[in-house]
């Protein structure tokens, strides 16, 4: 089984359809994948620049980048380290309308047992149920 690391632009093509002879390339990859010729593997970085583009350039809102990508992340054959914590950040994304990024921190501080963030930021953070933000 070959393993191929999948960069941002790959998924654009997939999940906008702007090109559709390369969006046919992708899905023809992902089918693959999905019945186990290839075993695919992305990171945060890949999700984080989706996020940002799927948001500022095609305009999509947060809630169908959410469920857009978590459907992407759960590909049968796609590895992602951080899965279930980039899954919790777009949740939180998606259902705080925050910042990908602030979610992502948000979800880091609470795998790590953190309960106080230190941030200026009082437009995200103070959203975040499980954190105490505090300025210093």
């Amino acid at each position: 089984m070959d393993r191929l690391f999948v960069d941002t632009n790959i998924f654009l093509r997939y999940l906008t359809n702007d090109d559709p002879a390369k969006a046919n390339r992708v899905e023809a990859v992902m089918r693959k994948t999905i019945d186990g010729e290839f075993r695919l593997m992305t990171n945060l970085m890949v999700v984080a620049e989706l996020v940002w583009t799927l948001e500022s350039y095609y305009g999509l809102s947060k809630q169908d980048i959410r469920d857009k990508l978590s459907i992407l992340l759960n590909t049968p054959n796609l590895d992602v380290p951080e899965k279930q914590r980039i899954l919790r950040s777009l949740a939180v994304y998606g259902e705080q309308n925050i910042d990908f990024i602030d979610a992502y921190n948000a979800s880091f501080a609470k795998d790590r047992g953190i309960r106080v963030v230190l941030t200026y930021d009082k437009k995200h953070f103070d959203r975040i149920d499980w954190l105490q933000r505090r300025e210093p």
